[in-house]
């Protein structure tokens, strides 16, 4: 199963389950965690959601071999939902939204920082947003959501440089609120999951929907603007390039 779900005392957890892909999002995973979003939305006896992943990675991004044959496969078959349902099951997620970042962090696996409401990092993770060496644009509203998250300078250096980024650092920048042992992660993002649903679930979607609903328009703004850039730089020459190099050096 590409995404375990288990539910204890108000709380979802969601764990990302590609462990051979380092939790890469093919089709199949996106639509599974749009849908798995959308069900706890819809759950009475959820609270929380909590995601994190399995073995050595929390996500390396979306998956790269699925990225080329959607360039080159004029078959290629999208899934239900893809990469923009996700995001717009993230954006309207009307319960908090809990991050533990057990692994490395590629792509969507950091800029899905910015829709969480608490994210905790192992102290041995990294992150990393890699667009300029794939040679396209932001994705996930991270182009707004960061800026606001970390400042634009932070911002900057993480979506333009495709850097890495360890634990300190994303604690210093505010990308994250909590790191720890990695043996330590899931116990103290479950303790802070389940003190947030003892609450009433009414005002705990009050207070999200007071914080997020300002900044929505501006979310849906900003992926608007990076899908038209994506658009026209998937498939072009730096991106072929270092898709190329990826999918050769896999192959070696």
């Amino acid at each position: 199963m590409i995404l375990q779900i288990d539910d204890q005392n108000g709380v979802r957890t969601l764990t990302l389950n590609r462990p051979e892909a380092l939790n890469a999002f093919n089709e199949a995973l996106y639509d599974a965690a749009a849908e798995a979003l959308l069900a706890a939305a819809e759950d009475p006896d959820i609270a929380v959601v909590l995601i994190t992943g399995t073995g050595r990675a929390f996500s390396s991004g979306t998956d790269l071999a699925e990225m080329q044959a959607r360039v080159a496969d004029p078959d290629f078959t999208p899934g239900k939902y893809g990469f923009t349902g996700l995001i717009d099951a993230l954006s309207a997620f009307p319960k908090p939204l809990i991050c533990a970042v057990n692994g490395v962090g590629v792509g969507i696996g950091a800029t899905i920082l910015g829709y969480a409401d608490l994210a905790f990092m192992s102290s041995t993770a990294q992150l990393k947003c890699p667009f300029t060496s794939l040679g396209v644009a932001p994705e996930a509203a991270s182009s707004y959501l960061l800026p606001q998250l970390v400042g634009r300078q932070n911002a900057a250096w993480l979506l333009m440089s495709s850097e890495w980024v360890d634990a300190e650092e994303a604690l210093r920048m505010g990308l994250v609120w909590r790191v720890c042992e990695p043996s330590e992660l899931m116990a103290v993002a479950r303790r802070h999951a389940e003190i947030l649903a003892s609450r009433p679930i009414a005002s705990l979607m009050a207070v999200k929907h007071t914080i997020v609903e300002p900044i929505r328009p501006e979310i849906a703004a900003a992926s608007a603007r990076e899908n038209a850039h994506f658009a026209k730089l998937m498939g072009g020459q730096a991106n072929a390039d270092a898709l190329a190099e990826f999918t050769g050096r896999r192959g070696n």
